[in-house]
Formats: C-alpha cells, sequence, structure tokens
C-alpha cells in the first residue's frame, strides 16, 4: 500500500514547561519548535508527497503548513480530527509532575490499556479512532494515487505511539516504550499481509529514496539489500 510519513508537531512552549496541554485552544509552536518543523519540512521536500493530513489542533497545522509550503506539488491539506490529540479530560492544562501523583499515573504507564482520563477518552479509544482515521486515508489515497504514493500525516506523541504501537503488533501496553520526538518522522507502509514499520522517530537523514519504494511484499528472509542510496 501506500507510504505514511507520520510526523509529529514541533515542540511548544507546554513541552518545555511540563504542561499537559491536550485539546487546550491555542498552543502553539515555540520558536525552537517552528525551526524544527522547517527543518522536517526541507527533509521532506525530498519525497514529492500526494497529500499532507492533519490534526486540527493549531501546532499541527503549523507543522503541516510548513511541510506543505516546502513541496513542489502543493499536496491537498486535510484536517483529520480522529488524528487530534487524545481527549486528557479533567487532566488538560496541568502539570505533569502534579499529575504523576495521581493514582492513574500509574495506570497510564503500566497499563495504558486500563487508562481512562475523567472527564476524558481511554488511550484505547485514542488508539482505535487514530488507526481508524490513519489506515482509511492511507487506503484512500493509494486508490487515488497507486502503491507509490506517499502521504503525511501530523499528530501529536501519543497519537503516532499508538499508531506505531498497532503497526508493529504491540499490545497496547507496550506503547510507552516507543519515544516520539518534537517534528520527528516515523515511516509505516502498510503491506498486503502486514504493516512494515521503516523509520521511527527520526529526526536527520535522506528521504529521496521513498520516491522510488517498491511495493511491500513478503518480508525478505535475512533482512534484504535495503533501499538504494541517493
Amino acid at each position: 500500500m501506500a507510504t505514511v510519513l507520520l510526523v509529529r508537531h514541533g515542540r511548544t512552549a507546554a513541552n518545555t514547561q511540563g504542561i499537559l496541554a491536550g485539546r487546550t485552544p491555542g498552543v502553539r509552536l515555540d520558536t525552537t519548535g517552528r525551526a524544527q518543523a522547517e527543518a522536517t519540512a526541507r527533509r521532506l521536500a525530498a519525497v514529492p508527497l500526494v497529500a499532507v493530513v492533519t490534526s486540527p489542533l493549531v501546532r499541527c497545522r503549523e507543522t503541516a503548513r510548513a511541510v506543505v509550503g516546502q513541496q513542489e506539488g502543493k499536496p491537498s491539506l486535510t484536517v483529520e480530527p480522529g488524528i487530534t490529540e487524545c481527549d486528557y479530560g479533567d487532566w488538560q492544562g496541568r502539570a505533569l509532575a502534579e499529575l504523576a501523583k495521581e493514582p492513574l499515573w500509574t495506570v497510564v504507564q503500566g497499563q495504558p490499556s486500563a487508562a481512562a482520563f475523567p472527564g476524558g477518552e481511554s488511550l484505547a479509544a485514542m488508539q482505535a479512532r487514530s488507526v481508524e482515521a490513519v489506515r482509511r486515508h492511507d487506503a484512500d489515497l493509494e486508490a487515488r494515487h497507486g502503491t507509490g504514493a506517499v502521504w503525511a500525516a501530523v499528530a501529536h506523541g501519543d497519537i503516532i505511539k499508538a499508531v506505531l504501537a498497532d503497526a508493529l503488533g504491540m499490545h497496547l501496553d507496550l506503547f510507552q516504550r516507543i519515544a516520539v520526538g518534537p517534528a520527528s518522522v516515523s515511516v509505516v507502509r502498510y503491506g498486503p499481509h502486514r504493516p512494515e514499520v521503516v523509520a521511527v522517530n527520526t529526526d536527520a537523514g535522506d528521504l529521496s529514496w521513498l520516491r522510488a519504494a517498491a511495493p511491500v511484499g513478503d518480508a525478505p528472509v535475512g533482512g534484504g539489500s535495503g533501499h538504494a542510496p541517493s
């Protein structure tokens, strides 16, 4: 199937202040975050994207606009509520240091599949709707642009970790083992038999090889020869 580049938004002041921003309106990229978004956009410029899909929150839309701005072909930009940030409910806007004292914190860290935020959603529900949204867009874009299509989904750390856990065949209880930094790029290709996780949490490196990536098929025995250097 097509290839999706999972892009986390750039850094925000809430990130540096240790605040769980969640869906708080108006949380924008800070100066470093804007620079991170522009650097990632330049990195993705080597790959003609057929579409960019973004969370509706402003920090993701700012990052997505940076990506589109560096694309020669100016791909479509679509807002997808299914990849918006987790609804942290009563936890939203609170300091992480304070939240770490809550009994639920241990559940979030050790058994996320059982975690439901008071006044918000569960992490299981978050994973289900984000995976559905990514797979839906992936199938639609492949149907319209072919198996060589590459597109970007701009979302949030927990969203991307949940999508990666699904692609890796990991139980949600293990998703906290995955690191996804600001403006990082992870690469997933959904094949006929299984997803192929090509890269996780990258913030540097050439991606131009994706222009000629072969369709995903059976896993190569012995690991295969990899992609040709650009």
